[in-house]
């Protein structure tokens, strides 16, 4: 019971459903391997999917919107696999998930050798799940977008207009 309760994820589900019911009758399949396209066109995802622990995006000439404000992460670590040509690919990321940007390759996206290497990011804390873009980006880019939390309206908060006896 405590495994249920501090599940973070829905992968962290599986191990205690997947004897209940046949892996073909489970009410959510799990992907092994995805992938998202916006070539000459946007591509959107958002409301409530599954993110699978590995995601490969291709924008060429286009835009891909990946919302991860109401989604289902499978992992505590997911990592997508960004090859942007002259698109752009943005994030929408709600605070407790981390984003680390890597180059894919060892020379990095367009760089060269002679560049001095860029500072590491910190890691993230214990328990917080990560999402690693591991990305090619010649003439395109990344936006990683947090959403602000709701205005009040009128600056103040509501005020109750009862009269307190």
């Amino acid at each position: 019971m405590d495994r249920a309760y501090s599940a973070r994820t829905l992968g962290d589900l599986v191990g205690l459903t997947k004897d209940l019911v046949a892996p073909a009758d489970q009410p959510i399949r799990l992907d092994a391997r995805w992938t998202v396209s916006g070539i000459f066109a946007s591509e959107h995802r958002s409301g409530h999917w599954v993110v699978p622990d590995v995601l490969a995006v291709t924008a060429v000439f286009g835009e891909v919107v990946l919302d991860l404000t109401s989604a289902l992460l499978q992992s505590q670590r997911v990592t997508i696999y960004a090859t942007l040509i002259g698109g752009r690919l943005e994030l929408i990321v709600p605070d407790g998930i981390a984003v680390r940007l890597v180059p894919a390759g060892s020379g990095g996206a367009g760089g060269t050798a002679t560049r001095a290497p860029r500072p590491q990011p910190a890691p993230a804390p214990a328990g917080v799940p990560v999402v690693e873009v591991r990305r090619v980006v010649p003439g395109g880019r990344i936006k990683v977008v947090t959403p602000r939390p709701p205005r009040r309206r009128g600056g103040r908060w509501p005020v109750s207009r009862r009269r307190r006896s």
